[in-house]
């Protein structure tokens, strides 16, 4: 699902909302969401999941093309786990 596929189902069902009120607050919650992730605080949604940051450490890699070794240093990354709801739904026990 896109950011505008996202507005058009809010959108839908919430009559009451204009599209440009839609667009807004989706908006306004990704950038609370992104400010809270930059900041290195943890994004918590019950029964969804939950976003942080973590950290990767320096590592030597190696240029596929040349055969190089590469020196690539310490990155931060967005980690993602699913909520005990989510985790049910997308793996129902048989």
């Amino acid at each position: 699902m896109t950011k505008s596929e996202l507005i058009s189902k809010i959108a839908q069902k919430n009559p009451n909302l204009t599209l440009k009120e839609v667009e807004k607050i989706v908006s306004v919650v990704f950038a609370e969401i992104v400010d809270a992730l930059s900041a290195g605080h943890r994004v918590e949604f019950r029964g969804f999941g939950a976003f942080s940051v973590r950290s990767r450490a320096p590592r030597t890699a190696k240029n596929p093309k040349t055969g190089t070794q590469v020196q690539i240093g310490e990155r931060h990354i967005v980690h993602f786990k699913t909520g005990k709801e989510l985790h049910h739904l997308l793996n129902p026990e048989k």
